[in-house]
Order: C-alpha cells, then structure tokens, then sequence
C-alpha cells in the first residue's frame, strides 16, 4: 500500500473520531484529531476530505457541530456563512 492512500485513510479516521468526539462533548480531544490530521495531511501532501475542511475551523482547529460549535446562516447571493465560536468566519458558495 502506497504511503499516500495510508495518510488519506488515517484522515478519513481522524475525521470520524473527531466527530464522535465533537457530538459527546470532548472538544478539546476532538481539537487534538483535527490538527493531528491536518498534520498528516500537510506531511504527505495530500488534501483533507471537503466534508472534513468545511467542518473545521482554521483559526483554532475546532470540529464545527452547527448549533453548538459553530452557527450557520444562509446569505443572499447563495452562500452559507459559517461562524465558529471563536470569531473566526468561513463562506461558502451553494446552489439553491
């Protein structure tokens, strides 16, 4: 198995723990998994899943939970203007 395609399915994990992670509360644990996976990332030169970069904030590495981490508004002119509790603000276009 190539090193890469060892790194993405490492992410994908990571991904998911910090999820669980992030729904049970632990938000510092879950903090740990995002940065531990953008490091992985950024070794092996590969790119995190877009489910998993849309979900993190890159400002303080926290697991975006719409409603509780992070709110979310719909803008007009399409987009969705995600806001993480630590001020840190991401838009992102959609179609609708």
């Amino acid at each position: 198995m190539n090193d890469a395609r060892i790194a993405e399915e490492r992410i994908d994990r990571l991904a998911d723990f910090a999820r669980e992670l992030a729904r049970a509360g632990d938000d510092e644990r879950a903090r740990e998994a995002v940065r531990l996976a953008r490091r992985i990332a950024e070794r092996h030169r590969c790119g995190l899943p877009r489910r998993f970069d849309r979900f993190t904030c890159d400002a303080c590495d926290s697991y975006l939970l719409p409603g509780r981490t992070a709110r979310v508004r719909l803008q007009e002119g399409s987009h969705v203007v995600i806001r993480c509790d630590c001020g840190a603000t991401e838009r992102y276009p959609y179609r609708g």
